[in-house]
Parts: C-alpha cells; structure tokens; sequence
C-alpha cells in the first residue's frame, strides 16, 4: 500500500507518465506529458502510443525510465512516473518508433536513446511536438538508426 501511495505521490509531481495496456496482440504503451487542458488544469496528455512490438524492442529503456531495476516487469494497469530527463527519450522513442516494423533497428534506437543526452532528447521532444511537418521526425529516425 505504501508502495502505491509513494508512486501516486510521485506521479503528481513528474511532467511525464507512462501506462502499460494488454492489446489483444501483446502488452503496449503510452507515454503521458504534463500538459495545461482546455480549462487551464495541469493533466497528464497522452503525447505517443508504443505498439507491442515497439514496447517489447524498447523494454528496458521503459524500465529505466519508470526507475525500473533491469529484472522488474512493467505491468498493465498503473501510471508510472517518469523523470523529466527520461522522459524526453521515452516520449521521442515512442513518436520515432510509430509505425516502425524493423525489430533491430527499434532495439538500437531504444538502445541510444538510453544513451543519449537529456538535454538533446528534450531540444528533439519539443521539435516533434512543434513541428507540422514530417521533417523532424524523419531526421531523428535517422539520427537514432531506426531507419536506413
């Protein structure tokens, strides 16, 4: 119970969430930002969706990011809260990994957004949320070898 009431309390306090949701053809993601709504109140926003085969290629950066130790599962169900820093490289992980088939270059683009800087990670985040065009997002699939 203790457990739950810390996460619950963290969760109030982090600008970035992530829930785990059971599809029919595996487990998936959503990565959540702290966002004003329409009546000016700070609600976590779903800003990407991880399909199951992104969720699985990506698993331990989501571990990581939800403070995870590398052994722990993810389960469906409870928001997990997530550091600023992480949380620009789940969230930039999600909206890359849209669409995306290829397993191995999925699991290297999660592999160096573990590595990547929090401060490049957010400068992209905030560029993919700004930007109509396709542009940016097709530059940080290269950058991050999720595409050729």
């Amino acid at each position: 119970m203790s457990q739950r009431r810390n996460r619950s309390k963290a969760l109030r306090r982090s600008n970035f969430a992530l829930r785990v949701v059971q599809r029919k053809n595996g487990t998936a993601g959503h990565i959540y930002q702290r966002k004003p709504d329409a009546n000016g109140r700070n609600r976590l926003q779903r800003i990407a969706s991880l399909s199951p085969l992104a969720f699985s290629a990506g698993l331990s950066l989501l571990r990581e990011s939800a403070g995870l130790n590398a052994n722990s599962k993810l389960e469906a169900g409870p928001f997990y809260p997530i550091s600023d820093e992480q949380g620009a490289k789940a969230a930039c992980y999600a909206l890359i990994s849209s669409g995306l088939t290829d397993v191995e270059r999925l699991i290297r683009s999660a592999a160096n957004f573990r590595q990547a800087d929090p401060n490049e990670a957010s400068w992209w985040l905030g560029r993919l949320m700004r930007d109509s065009e396709s542009r940016s997002l097709r530059a940080l699939r290269i950058l991050s070898e999720a595409v050729k």
